[in-house]
């Protein structure tokens, strides 16, 4: 079974202005170090007028992927404080470009950082967060006069279907989480041990968390 991680519910980009400079996050959830590249890009096409496109990404279940590109800010002081934004917040695939329209102040570097972390921050609580759990596929083969009373009964122990096939028998797509031993125990109650259980994959499941 697969471990759980977080990540980014949605992508977003806030604006926010310090000391005259505008600053722009953008965040958004990828798969890959591609789709973090390829979305780097896009930001850098889009405001290719802007001072800086300073960014940072961490890609991989076990955050195995962790780059960050200060742009042309001083070093240390614009790709790894949005880094450090994304491990504060425990997040993986998840890519964050900061965009910079400098506004004649110099920040110098603490102001800088202080900056570049905020608008980091503020791009991922827009964006807000979610947990994705593992949960274990299983096929549920039942007879059609069985089927109405095992979504009845799935449905008030708020087990997810997440599709339904129907042949010979009535097969019922139902995730199962790694913790649950019940489940198993629960259909054949159900079902007077009419019913019959297959493992047919994984699917990791949305759940919100809250910001640290």
């Amino acid at each position: 079974m697969s471990i759980l991680f977080h990540t980014v519910k949605e992508q977003s980009k806030i604006r926010i202005e310090i000391n005259r400079s505008l600053f722009i996050g953008h965040v958004a959830r990828v798969e890959s170090e591609e789709a973090a590249t390829s979305f780097i890009n896009q930001v850098k096409k889009a405001h290719r007028d802007a001072n800086h496109n300073c960014s940072a990404y961490i890609i991989g279940k076990h955050s195995d992927i962790q780059k960050a590109d200060d742009d042309g800010e001083p070093s240390g002081t614009a790709g790894k404080p949005i880094l450090e934004v994304l491990k504060k917040q425990n997040l993986t695939n998840t890519v964050i470009v900061v965009t910079r329209y400098f506004g004649g102040i110099k920040l110098g570097a603490g102001g800088l950082i202080r900056a570049y972390g905020k608008a980091a921050s503020e791009a991922v609580c827009a964006a807000g967060i979610v947990e994705m759990q593992p949960h274990l596929r299983l096929a549920v083969n039942c007879d059609y006069s069985l089927l109405a009373i095992l979504e009845n009964h799935l449905r008030n122990h708020g087990y997810t279907v997440t599709d339904k096939t129907f042949s010979e028998q009535a097969t019922l797509y139902v995730l199962r989480r790694p913790d649950d031993t019940s489940f198993d125990q629960q259909i054949a109650d159900w079902t007077s041990g009419l019913a019959t259980l297959q493992e047919a994959g994984e699917e990791y499941v949305e759940v919100a968390v809250w910001l640290n």
